[in-house]
């Protein structure tokens, strides 16, 4: 059986943090910020971690 290959799109937007955990970034920045409060929008500027629910599955995706 062939490799897996590593799924791109999800290798660019995760990295994984010192102790092993999973770093993304927030949704809703891309447009309609007018729209958006001040407050929103410093608080998606900051990095979060990938919820411990979705780890699993996503730790098969980068790692192909």
């Amino acid at each position: 059986m062939p490799k897996m290959k590593t799924k791109r799109a999800w290798a660019k937007r995760v990295k994984a943090t010192g102790s092993g955990k999973l770093k993304r970034n927030h949704a809703y920045t891309g447009h309609m910020a007018a729209h958006k409060t001040h407050k929103q929008k410093v608080g998606l500027r900051k990095s979060a971690l990938v919820s411990k629910s979705d780890v699993k599955r996503v730790k098969l995706l980068i790692q192909g």
